[in-house]
């Protein structure tokens, strides 16, 4: 087993799947991977319960019954991990969005350079997003601004779905207290380490929109991360 594990949560990505998985294996830093699957109908899991025997003991799968959201599926990905000794745990898209030679950068940030939540942000030194129609860039980052202004994080890129967290944040958070299940899932989490005083980071990277497979964005879920976000500022003052 090694210290660092990166759950990808997969829905409909056969296309993908085993070039990640190879991806990742291949890297210099050794990285074990869980895959969360929601049941995937083009048998995604299939494919990655064959590629389990020539990965033994780093290639791990879980698969649930229905498609429950990404905030459901990293939730049950980080309570797994938790079960064991990883003490960096990685969020990573199934669909090379996220270039798999930047774990090892935010690895780095983490192990070395002391951060408690490396991110891997676009946006952080400019606009880096590749293939992206403008109108997506300007919603993107436009909700960066917004939860900025909002929450009062310095995050520049507060929607990203490239992090690595250190153990010990994930288990002072109360992971079942988590309850967005979209993009607002991930500003929730970034928000109650934000509200912990743990040190958090920006990575710049580059992100590269799917080629192939297909988005899971909805308008429900756009809704949620912008009604959500006033929401859980609002919660965050009842508190104090």
């Amino acid at each position: 087993m090694q210290d660092a594990v990166v759950i990808i949560p997969t829905y409909n990505e056969i296309e993908n799947i085993e070039a990640i998985l190879r991806a990742v294996f291949s890297l210099p830093k050794a990285f074990d991977v869980l895959v969360v699957d929601d049941n995937s109908p083009d048998l995604t899991a299939n494919k990655v319960k064959g590629l389990q025997e020539e990965f033994s003991n780093r290639l791990f799968l879980e698969v649930r019954q229905q498609k429950s959201g990404l905030g459901t599926a990293y939730i049950h990905g980080f309570k797994w991990c938790l079960n064991k000794d990883y003490q960096y745990i990685f969020e990573m898209d199934a669909d090379f969005s996220h270039n798999p030679n930047d774990l090892e950068r935010l690895y780095n940030a983490c192990k070395i350079e002391g951060a408690d939540v490396a991110i891997g942000s676009r946006y952080v030194k400019g606009v880096n997003v590749v293939n992206w129609p403008l109108g997506r860039v300007i919603l993107s980052y436009g909700a960066s601004i917004y939860v900025r202004l909002i929450t009062g994080m310095k995050i520049k890129d507060a929607t990203a779905g490239f992090v690595c967290y250190k153990r010990h944040v994930l288990e002072q958070l109360n992971l079942d207290q988590i309850k967005f299940v979209g993009y607002a899932f991930q500003i929730e989490m970034k928000f109650k380490a934000y509200l912990k005083k743990f040190k958090i980071v920006e990575v710049p990277v580059i992100f590269t929109d799917r080629t192939k497979g297909e988005s899971k964005l909805s308008s429900s879920i756009i809704s949620e991360a912008i009604f959500g976000v006033i929401t859980m500022k609002f919660k965050s003052l009842l508190k104090k």
